[in-house]
């Protein structure tokens, strides 16, 4: 069987070298390339000896572009500048990028959107199986209940954290908001503060709490009068991101130009959007 030859964007970071771990133990992947920001003390370090795993011979680099000559799909997981550069990148290449970078802007999202004209990328909030079931899960029951059910996302992660609400809160709220055949542009409420008045019917609201070392935790709550459905789903390791983020990267392999997600990745949907 031919290996996927599997890039990874910030390869130095907690993210990166977890990554590295989970390709090294998956049949049928091989990490080929990784980079880091000019001016990383982590340049021209043996990703394999960082990642723990024993030297790979895959040095870091500062240029990005290395990513897409050496692999057949990068993982990204850094930061949303860095991470519309690499969508870019990949288009030139016409190779696979998997994308779990948080904190995207419409503007991000729209670079990235155009960039999958010329390469076949994944675009997920959540790369964990679980929580893309729980996203199935949110719209499913948001279709059910009307709009008397009042529904509330809260979510915590660790105080390193700097993006709020997490990308995984926000995918929630579409997931709730195409439930009920609205945008969360329009119904969504991202804060509270002071005499804000009754809340309004029809509305999403979210919560952001940070604190301690929590990787990441996530409920969604339907209240009425008289009863209240939680939907939770918690997260003890990062881990989970990594498998499903390597699961993207060889799903991702030789697939057409086109922006895919982890419910196309799990075959929960088929084609891209």
């Amino acid at each position: 069987m031919t290996e996927v030859r599997i890039a990874i964007a910030g390869a130095a970071g907690r993210m990166g070298r977890m990554l590295a771990a989970e390709v090294a133990r998956t049949p049928g992947a091989v990490v080929t390339a990784g980079s880091e920001p000019a001016g990383s003390n982590a340049t021209g370090g043996d990703i394999g000896e960082l990642a723990g795993i024993g030297r790979n011979g895959v040095a870091i680099t500062t240029d990005p572009a290395i990513l897409f000559a050496r692999a057949d799909v990068a993982i990204d997981f850094t930061a949303p500048a860095a991470t519309v550069a690499h969508a870019r990148l990949a288009a030139a290449a016409g190779k696979g990028l998997v994308i779990g970078t948080t904190g995207l802007s419409p503007g991000d999202r729209q670079a990235i959107a155009e960039a999958a004209a010329g390469a076949p990328i994944v675009l997920a909030p959540n790369m964990s199986l679980a929580v893309n079931l729980l996203m199935g899960l949110v719209e499913q029951v948001s279709a059910a209940l009307d709009p008397d059910y009042d529904i509330e996302i809260v979510e915590m992660h660790h105080r390193h954290k700097v993006d709020a609400p997490s990308g995984t809160a926000l995918g929630l709220g579409e997931a709730a908001a195409r439930g009920r055949g609205v945008r969360l542009e329009d119904a969504g409420v991202r804060a509270r503060d002071g005499h804000t008045g009754a809340r309004e019917r029809g509305t999403i609201g979210f919560a952001a709490l940070r604190g301690g070392d929590v990787v990441g935790d996530h409920t969604v709550i339907f209240a009425a009068g008289g009863e209240r459905l939680e939907l939770t789903h918690r997260a003890a390791s990062r881990e989970i991101y990594a498998r499903g983020a390597v699961r993207a990267a060889l799903w991702l392999a030789g697939r057409p130009p086109g922006l895919y997600d982890m419910m196309d990745v799990l075959g929960f949907r088929s084609g891209s959007r």
